[in-house]
Order: structure tokens, then sequence, then C-alpha cells
């Protein structure tokens, strides 16, 4: 890979510790490029979140100084800090692309947390890498702030995601359809090692460099399977158990990433690239918001299936490491892989049951699902609030502008009906369900049209209040915070189709 010495920067007098312990640099050499961010004209620190610094063990206070808007953006790594651009390929849409990599984000290190939990603390937009292909590297504001509130409000989900640590204006300008202000996001997530980190080794028949990927892989996120008679299958087997987990999860709230291009799949399960992602309102199986995604690939009912697409790639890259014979390879992968409908199934109507405040399985389950959501569907049903408030209308307490979201009323009642004798059956009361549906239906969502008023706000206009205020409500989801009713109305009947971009 390429090296290039760091250019000149501005480090302040004092600098704050971090107690790197970089092992991907260290241990897995020709993985990646070295390289320095490009240094900014005026660094800024317009969102610092200072209780991940708690976290990671860092000192939130010296943090939040010019010190911190050096570090974070690029201006002065700190010591101990080993930057480098990570290589890797990946599906894009389906076609492949033998070499992307790390065109606008730059690997700072690895802290290891006060919980024990190793981290990457990355820069995006820090500047052009040898992967950049033609890209300037950069970043603007506005796509900054959106995957800092949206990976936020992710993790107080309880959906695993990379987390947002801190957003940093450049006193630069970058230029797409138009000249946007510039920012660096600084992202820290439990590793930055995707399908085609895999998938460019695998390329090159590099089985020795996919070993130690694996191998790395494996002490890093999956250390119970070091032992294991055949660890890299289980290793397959259990990239595929936390991706099942992890859309089902992204599904019961209605979220929608846009574009879960192999490169996008973390193996660690953590949901990466906050880019033409977005949450549905009104529920519709077939929702898309990516204004690349002409032919709905990534739509909300085939993230799924679609994540099975990218685990049978994965599985690809593993088969040498498998089995020596390939075709007893290709049989034993396959037969995993084609198990992954069954296993995302069980997560998804157990996620579902949850939903409707079920307490265990009974064998007509998902066809009660099924009719509430072809329900939702016909009526346009909002996603989030039909649900939250399902439990509210069983006791008597919800408003009467629910049931009227639907069309066919004797159908919703009859509905009503059977759901109450299913519950009955699970010797719970209505009161009880209704309190279980509130812990894991949100009442706050990302709602789109408020995503776009507060960037709005904070990139145009320079002022970050309602990004502060919608952050802070969307850190407490499932609570009901009547003040800020608001933020969890649908969207004005003229905000239109809704549409994203990439950010890049």
């Amino acid at each position: 890979m390429l090296a290039k010495g760091a250019p000149d920067a501005y480090v302040p007098a004092m600098t704050a510790q971090f107690a790197f312990d970089n092992s991907f640099a260290r241990d897995l050499e020709g993985f990646y490029a070295r390289i320095a961010p490009t240094p900014v004209a005026s660094p800024r620190i317009v969102k610092f979140n200072a209780a991940l610094a708690e976290e990671l063990g860092l000192d939130a206070a010296m943090l939040q100084s010019e010190i911190g808007a050096a570090i974070f953006s690029g201006n002065a790594p700190p010591p101990g800090a080993d930057p480098i651009a990570m290589a890797y390929a990946g599906h894009q849409f389906g076609h492949f692309v033998p070499q992307l990599g790390d065109g606008r984000a730059i690997l700072l290190g690895e802290v290891v947390g006060r919980d024990g939990i190793r981290r990457d603390i990355q820069l995006k937009g820090a500047g052009p890498t040898p992967f950049s292909r033609r890209g300037d590297g950069r970043a603007a504001l506005g796509p900054v702030l959106r995957e800092y509130l949206i990976s936020e409000a992710m993790h107080a989900l309880g959906i695993p995601a990379t987390r947002a640590l801190a957003a940093v204006t450049t006193g630069e300008e970058v230029y797409r359809e138009r000249a946007l202000p510039g920012a660096v996001f600084t992202r820290v997530a439990r590793s930055h090692i995707r399908v085609g980190t895999f998938q460019f080794f695998a390329l090159r028949s590099d089985v020795s460099s996919l070993t130690r990927l694996a191998d790395y892989v494996i002490a890093r996120h999956y250390p119970d399977l070091a032992d294991r008679e055949n660890k890299y299958l289980t290793l397959l087997d259990a990239v595929m158990e936390r991706q099942a987990q992890l859309v089902s999860r992204w599904m019961m709230v209605g979220f929608i990433h846009g574009v879960v291009n192999t490169d996008n799949m973390a193996v660690s399960g953590e949901t990466i690239d906050f880019g033409p992602c977005a949450f549905m309102d009104a529920y519709d199986p077939l929702t898309v918001f990516s204004s690349i995604d002409e032919m709905g690939r990534y739509a909300y009912a085939n993230q799924a299936p679609i994540a099975q697409w990218n685990l049978a790639r994965f599985a690809e890259t593993l088969l040498p490491l498998i089995d020596a014979d390939r075709e007893k390879a290709i049989a034993i992968a396959t037969e995993r892989v084609v198990g992954f409908t069954d296993l995302f199934k069980s997560h998804w109507l157990g996620g579902m049951r949850a939903k409707l405040g079920l307490a265990r399985a009974e064998e007509g389950d998902e066809a009660l699902v099924q009719d509430l959501l072809d329900q939702m569907q016909a009526s346009r049903a909002d996603f989030t609030l039909t649900f939250r408030q399902l439990g509210e209308l069983a006791v008597g307490s919800a408003p009467e502008s629910l049931r009227g979201q639907f069309l066919d009323l004797a159908r919703f009642d009859g509905w009503m009906a059977r759901w109450k004798d299913r519950l009955a059956r699970d010797g719970r009361s209505l009161q009880d369900a209704a309190a279980a549906m509130q812990r894991v239906n949100p009442a706050f969502i990302p709602r789109n049209h408020l995503v776009e008023d507060a960037l709005a706000h904070a990139v145009e206009r320079g002022d970050m209040a309602m990004f502060e205020e919608m952050l802070s409500v969307l850190s407490r989801p499932y609570d009901a915070q009547p003040a800020h009713a608001r933020y969890a109305a649908p969207p004005p009947l003229d905000f239109g189709p809704y549409r994203t971009f990439c950010g890049t």
C-alpha cells in the first residue's frame, strides 16, 4: 500500500490523551494505506458527545476546547494515533468493484473504553486518500450532522450502530452541486471491517491474508469461537446471527438503510454508513427513499433478502478456509446461507410479537401480524404511531384518530377482537401488555421532515437549537415526553415524496 508523510498541521500546546492500542494497523500490515489527515483552515466544534467521550475514557472537558477542534478536524492527530485508510472491495447495487477503500475516512486508531470494549475512532471528511478515486475526500456539514443525529438515535433505540463523537466545521467550502460548508465527522465503531474487506483479498486469491483477517475478526469480535473445530464456519454462523438480529431490529422501527452494499455491511453486526437512510412514516413494504435506488433493491421489505445475498458473498470469501475441498465447502456454506431465511424470520416474528405485547409464541401469530400489516399498508397508517398507540387503544386511552387511520373499520375491529383474545390466552392483562408495548414501540423516531428542518436551520442559518432539541428528544425514544409531542407527529400532507442522497 502507499504511504504518505504527515503535512504541516497546527498542534496546540497541550493535547488530550488517547490510550491508543492500534491492533488493526499493528497486526494487519498490507490491509491499509498509511495516510495523514489533510489540515483545514479554521476548525470549530459544532457538536461534541461528552457522554461517549467519558465512556471511551477521554477527557471530555479538554476535548471541547480548541484542542478537540484540532484533533477532530485532523489538524493535530493526538500522540499514539496511527492514521490509516482501510482497503476493501464491494458489491454496489449488485455490481462488483474490486477496489473501494476509505476514500474520505481516516482511522486515527483504537481505544479500549471504560467498559473494556475496543473501538475505532475514525475521521470522515479528513481529506483524500489513495482510495479516493478522484474525490476530494471531504464532507459537507449537512451530511455530517445527519449522520450524527441518526446514529445517536439508532443507539438510543437499542440498535447496534456506529456512534457520533464529534462534528467539526472546517472553515472551508466543499463543492458538490454548489458550495457547501465543509465539516469532519468523528465516528466510533467496534470496528470498520466489512464484508467488502474480505472480498478485497478473496478476489486476489490471497488465502494467507484471508486467514489473518478472519483470525483477527474472531479475536476481536467473536473470541468464543477461537477454539472451535471449524472456527471459520462458525464465524459465518456468528456473522449471520448478528445480521439477522440487526436487520430485524431495523424493521421493528421502520428504518430503511438505503444502501446495503457489501462494503456497508460490518462483520461486527453494527449499522454503518448513514447516507441515504430514512425512517418510514406511512407503512408500505416497498418504501424506498434513496435517490439512486431506482429499482428498489434496498426497499424496506428487501432488506432481509439483501442481507442474505451479502452473506452469500461473505461465505464465498471463506470457502478456502471452511474446507480444502472446494465442492464440499460450497455445499456446507450454501446450507448455512439458505438457513438465513428461517433465522431472520425467527427474529422478525419475535420482534413483532413484542410489539404486539405477546409474551409467548402461538401457531397463528404470523397471520395475526400480517393481517395488521396488510391493513396498515392499505390504509397508509403511520408505522410508528400505530404500534405505539395500539396498547393505549386496547385499554381505552388512545386517541380515536388511531382507529380512524384504517379504511375498513369493520376489518380493523375484527382484528382488535382477535388480538385481545390472543392476549388473554397469554394470561396477560391488557394493562400489562400495553405497558410492555410502550417499552419496545418508540414514541419518537427521526421524522424525515423534522430532520430536514433541523439540518436546514443548522446549515443555512447557523442555528443549532432545533438540532439540539431533536437530539435530546431522540435520546429517550420510548418515553412519552408530552412537551415534545410535535416530534412524534407524522409529516404534514404537503411534505410530499421524500428523497435522500448519499452525501458524498
